[in-house]
């Protein structure tokens, strides 16, 4: 294997983060299953919802680093700061653009019943906008507990994807 590719999977920090996303994505289809009982798929690759992945990745990205490269140093500083940026942005204004969307859909819904339908006039049959673009308060803090949850003890305890496949003797001990 090359360095750089070693090198990535070798990365603790990228790869917890990534499965705290993956966790929270994945609890939004259980929630799908046991709160709404359906079979639903698609909110695996769909954006809002409980809990938020992308909070989930973020914290759980940064406290990896933290952890990894220590909670007082100024990369830890510049990926809170970053993480507090999103996490405001997705409980802030994506979920406003959502609901700024969502009344424009119903005045769309209002038009097309004062109008004829007409062939000529494409417009008319335009898919609605995209509504669920954010996350409430609550949303965003679930995401945000579930990162560190996932991320921490996986940094701790296993280890790079790496160092997982070489204690579970998938891959030979290099260098």
């Amino acid at each position: 294997m090359s360095e750089p590719l070693l090198a990535i999977f070798d990365n603790g920090v990228l790869w917890w983060g990534l499965a705290a996303c993956g966790v929270a994505q994945l609890s939004k289809l259980v929630i799908e299953l046991v709160v709404h009982r359906r079979w639903n798929p698609r909110v695996l690759v769909e954006t809002g919802g409980m809990p938020s992945s992308h909070s989930a990745l973020l914290t759980g990205t940064t406290a990896a680093l933290g952890w990894v490269e220590g909670f007082g140093g100024p990369l830890f500083g510049l990926a809170a700061v970053l993480c507090f940026v999103v996490l405001y942005d997705a409980s802030g204004v994506r979920r406003a653009a959502g609901l700024t969307a969502a009344r424009v859909n119903a005045m769309g819904e209002i038009a097309k019943g004062d109008l004829e339908i007409d062939s000529a006039n494409p417009r008319q049959h335009e898919k609605p906008l995209k509504e669920n673009l954010g996350h409430t308060r609550l949303e965003v803090l679930i995401g945000s507990l579930i990162g560190p949850l996932v991320a921490l003890p996986g940094l701790v305890l296993a280890g790079s994807p790496l160092h997982l496949a070489q204690a579970l003797g998938w891959l030979a001990p290099i260098g």
